[in-house]
């Protein structure tokens, strides 16, 4: 993955990511509040509330390098969350298409939607 990773990545995709055994790693991060973490979460996830991203970022997100994927309920807080820390020289970092409201319609329909 280059610095022209596109901002966006498939819910389909992410699924894809985290079912291959040793595929690419990557850190799954949830920008939601901990209110919509109770609700529901995708597996492996971390929280990191868009309202902290920006006291928490420096000290979590340290590697350049790092591929990290982004989700929250429809798309927005996490695509805002990817351009911050690509300003932070993160480059590998994305967004999951419409959130985990996507995640319910196109990936695990047991997913609870709020």
């Amino acid at each position: 993955m280059t610095p022209e990773t596109p901002l966006e990545i498939e819910p389909a995709d992410v699924s894809t990511l985290l079912q291959s055994p040793g595929g690419h790693p990557f850190r799954l991060i949830d920008c939601r509040e901990e209110s919509e973490w109770q609700i529901c979460r995708l597996p492996q996830a971390q929280l990191v509330p868009l309202s902290r991203f920006g006291e928490l970022a420096p000290q979590l997100f340290t590697d350049p390098g790092e591929h990290i994927i982004i989700y929250c309920h429809h798309g927005m807080r996490s695509m805002r969350a990817t351009e911050f820390l690509r300003q932070l020289g993160i480059h590998r970092t994305q967004s999951m298409r419409g959130g985990i409201e996507a995640w319910s319609d196109e990936v695990d329909p047991s997913t609870p939607r709020y």
